[in-house]
């Protein structure tokens, strides 16, 4: 049912348009404002489900674009990531209206990533600012809650001029909060120990990780981000959308950059998980990529995935994910049918 206010205290039998047996209307705010989860050392808490913007000005157009942010927010979400190399800032322009236009700035976390503009590429001390301050512009706003560093695009800068160039980021009050995205297991721990010479912290991770993909984070990382209490935000939490179910015939996904994508799941092993997928989706009455958004958060330092929508239904899909709870069970076919 649709969260509204009415303006009055009148039945609804008295408003024009509306029929007397219609749903009736929902006073006060959405259940999911109530579901909040602390964000590491960031300081925030946040919804379990960080809405990404990655379509945001390239297969989604602005009004769409502001329709599926408000339908998060009418669910209780409050954290949004987009970046600076998403459809070439249009995504952030995108956020950054919609944010001046609901006025609502101080009820989002923001999570902006770093590093791979075409403009400003890399980690490097100036490059990093000028990023920066594209990125404040374009959202309208003075400062990001959580700046996430990009270590794939950079393998030359030093680690530490990267977050002594942070710090003064921090310092000058235009970042809050410091995380990482691409980073390895090593990576984070040089990383800890300069922390300790008084550079920021990351406390926030951005890695690919979902129910298919597992071995980029298993292992060193996983072990390194759970000791240092860093919060796991994980994207590519539906597999380019295949774990939505929606996609699974190889001559339907055609030959585009997302269809290949697609297509690389569609093997015996995908088609087993989808399957598992299906028959625990049908026992709880909920959409499959539901199951894979919890099945994320039953994982410990998973604290909330980065999901990207194409439409204001794939949030009322997503968002049921934060509802469920998986039996051990569940999480046991699920694994049996990913090995």
């Amino acid at each position: 049912m649709a969260a509204f206010e009415r303006a009055d205290h009148a039945s609804t039998t008295d408003a024009p348009g509306i029929h007397p047996s219609g749903p009736l209307p929902v006073h006060g705010a959405p259940v999911g404002r109530r579901i909040r989860v602390p964000l590491g050392e960031t300081g925030f808490s946040v919804f379990p489900l960080i809405l990404g913007g990655a379509e945001f000005g390239w297969h989604v157009d602005l009004a769409s674009a502001h329709a599926i942010l408000d339908r998060y927010v009418e669910r209780g979400g409050n954290a949004l990531h987009t970046s600076d190399s998403y459809a070439a800032g249009r995504s952030e322009h995108a956020i950054g209206r919609w944010m001046a236009a609901r006025r609502n700035r101080d009820d989002i976390v923001l999570t902006v990533k770093v590093g791979r503009g075409a403009d400003n590429p890399g980690l490097g001390s100036v490059n990093l600012i000028r990023a920066v301050e594209a990125s404040l512009t374009r959202l309208g706003t003075d400062r990001i809650d959580v700046l996430s560093l990009d270590g794939t695009s950079d393998r030359t800068t030093i680690l530490e001029d990267t977050l002594a160039t942070a710090e003064w980021l921090v310092e000058s009050g235009k970042v809050r909060a410091v995380g990482a995205a691409g980073y390895r297991a090593a990576q984070l721990v040089e990383a800890r120990i300069l922390s300790a010479a008084g550079y920021p912290r990351v406390t926030v991770l951005d890695v690919p990780y979902n129910v298919l993909r597992r071995d980029e984070f298993d292992g060193d990382l996983r072990l390194v981000a759970g000791a240092q209490g860093i919060a796991v935000t994980p994207s590519q939490a539906l597999e380019h959308g295949y774990l939505s179910g929606v996609h699974r015939a190889r001559d339907r996904v055609g030959g585009s950059v997302r269809g290949r994508q697609l297509a690389a799941s569609m093997n015996r092993r995908g088609a087993r998980t989808l399957r598992a997928l299906d028959r625990i989706a049908g026992e709880l009455a909920v959409p499959p990529a539901a199951v894979a958004i919890a099945w994320l958060l039953a994982q410990r330092v998973v604290v909330a995935p980065v999901v990207n929508a194409y439409a204001v239904a794939h949030v009322e899909e997503l968002v049921q994910g934060v509802g469920v709870h998986l039996s051990r069970a569940h999480l046991a076919e699920i694994a049996r049918a990913t090995d």
